[in-house]
């Protein structure tokens, strides 16, 4: 009897590429980031972001971050061959964004022809409006990273020294009300969060997934299960379908609370994976 030969409805990969995808963990140790973004304090890498894209969409479908920050994203899409949109509160980031996808489009030459990669300066609860305005595709993916609370206003989290040494380089992403990551209250935090993702189902296609990147997070001594709350809420609006565990093993460790109390160094995210039913 003649093998059913491989059909493939979601990406243009091969079996084993696939079938290494599935694995429930990696390890991803980004490049050394470049110059023109180090700016914004906390940016997910292109490397990563285009492995999820090439995964849950093919080529020429749309791709969506609601929270860009200086593009990473939209880059990776275009490496990927495909659309892209993003949407950035912050005008500095979104102008950075503006000249990190111009650059790219010129580096990828006839690659990337065709190809549009949309950056909007406006805030993520209004994407739905924007997509009128702008007379956008229906969205076949979205890959984000939100703030992680108000860490970044925390002292000694991600706002290292050397980064208030550098004048240039900030340590959060704006003074803005909009901005979720200055919101001080856990629940309103999570609140305005799970409303800007459900948002997002008028511009969804049927079926699409959303990756979310996120992790845990510790604040006065305590833990806020960030991305096991967002899953919980954000799991009764789209299907919570799975998570992936991205790990980091090129940080160098911190004495936290040595000698005295347990306090673990983090080098892990989660990848949350939402689908529209």
């Amino acid at each position: 009897m003649a093998k059913k030969p491989f059909t493939n409805r979601l990406n243009d990969l091969d079996p084993k590429t696939w079938l290494k995808f599935q694995k429930s963990w990696f390890v991803h140790n980004p490049p050394r980031r470049q110059p023109n973004v180090l700016r914004h304090p906390a940016k997910f890498p292109e490397t990563l972001a285009q492995e999820f894209i090439e995964f849950f969409t093919k080529r020429g479908q749309m791709v969506l971050d609601p929270m860009a920050g200086t593009g990473s994203a939209l880059v990776a899409a275009l490496r990927a061959g495909r659309h892209s949109c993003g949407v950035e509160l912050n005008p500095a980031y979104a102008e950075i964004a503006r000249q990190v996808v111009e650059q790219e489009q010129a580096s990828l030459g006839e690659a990337a022809q065709g190809l549009t990669a949309r950056v909007i300066q406006g805030d993520a609860a209004r994407f739905a409006d924007y997509a009128g305005e702008y007379q956008l595709p229906p969205v076949d993916y979205v890959i984000t990273s939100p703030p992680y609370w108000d860490m970044l206003r925390a002292y000694g989290a991600q706002t290292q020294k050397k980064r208030r040494q550098t004048q240039a380089l900030d340590v959060f992403y704006s003074d803005d009300p909009a901005d979720l990551g200055n919101i001080d209250d856990y629940d309103e935090f999570l609140h305005r969060l799970v409303k800007i993702y459900a948002s997002l189902q008028t511009v969804l296609r049927p079926g699409a997934y959303l990756t979310i990147i996120v992790k845990n997070v510790k604040k006065g001594g305590k833990l806020y299960p960030l991305a096991w709350d967002l899953a919980r809420q954000l799991g009764q609006v789209y299907q919570l379908k799975d998570e992936r565990i991205w790990c980091q093993d090129d940080i160098r460790l911190a004495p936290y609370g040595l000698g005295s109390a347990w306090v673990s160094n983090t080098f892990h995210h989660y990848c949350l994976q939402f689908r529209k039913g």
